[in-house]
């Protein structure tokens, strides 16, 4: 292993998937942080953890614990096929982000001219517009009552 490093992962002939940690890590935080990435202690070996279930999509679950403890700032050192820097995982593919595009939609209709407005609406001032005529008769108001109405 090289110096300042903290884990090592691999595989192993009887065990499958193995991790062990050295001596720059305390051995209670090591045992936290594999036992959360689902490594259990082998027996009989005091730095060495297997992977359980390693049946279970073991290769990808090893290379997402490599991940995820260099991801906390641990120097983590990996088989090839076990390292996630080495592998390119297939490209996922690119969904569209409908809401970006409606954005960029809205801004390009609110940067463009308006047909609605072609030309500014024609008003004149206030103090421009004719004012009517006052009448110089009284309107005469006519009330007829209808027949059959309610009286009061």
């Amino acid at each position: 292993m090289q110096p300042g490093t903290h884990f090592s992962f691999g595989d192993h002939k009887e065990h499958g998937f193995v991790a062990s940690f050295t001596s720059s890590i305390p051995q209670h935080l090591a045992h936290w942080f594999l036992e959360r990435e689902q490594y259990e202690p082998v027996p009989g070996e005091p730095r060495l953890y297997r992977l359980s279930e390693p049946e279970r999509d073991g290769v990808r679950r090893t290379r997402q614990a490599v991940h995820d403890l260099r991801r906390r700032g641990y120097t983590v050192q990996a088989d090839i096929r076990l390292n996630p820097a080495d592998t390119a995982s297939p490209p996922r593919p690119v969904r569209p982000n409908r809401f970006q595009e409606r954005r960029s939609r809205l801004a390009q209709a609110a940067a463009g001219r308006t047909t609605q407005r072609s030309t500014p609406p024609t008003t004149s001032p206030a103090s421009a517009r004719p004012i009517p005529p006052e009448p110089t008769y009284a309107p005469t108001v006519h009330l007829t009552a209808l027949p059959g109405g309610r009286s009061r």
